[in-house]
């Protein structure tokens, strides 16, 4: 492989992880500000935090509606949330 190469594909998997790092960190307080955690109405892949044992962070839960996988809502809509059958929970399930 060629220098020019080289450098080029080491670009890329630094960008790669710089990205990975930015989207699997948690959510601030001012993204936050307005909105509650709701367990149990992610699908799989597109949680925003905390799901469970063997993940590490956002977009980590493995299955849908994960039920200690949570996503952020507009505050005081969690509990009446009905996503195909499975009901929101303030607490992980």
């Amino acid at each position: 492989m060629n220098r020019q190469t080289l450098a080029l594909a080491l670009a890329g998997s630094l960008s790669a992880a710089l990205s990975a790092a930015a989207f699997a960190a948690p959510l601030s307080p001012e993204q936050m500000s307005g909105k509650e955690k709701c367990y149990g109405v992610a699908l799989a892949g597109q949680n925003d935090c905390a799901a469970g044992p063997g993940t590490t962070c956002a977009g980590t839960s493995t299955m849908d509606y994960q039920g200690n996988a949570w996503k952020a809502v507009p505050a005081g809509t969690c509990t009446t949330m009905n996503i195909d059958g499975h009901m929101g929970s303030l607490e992980p399930m």
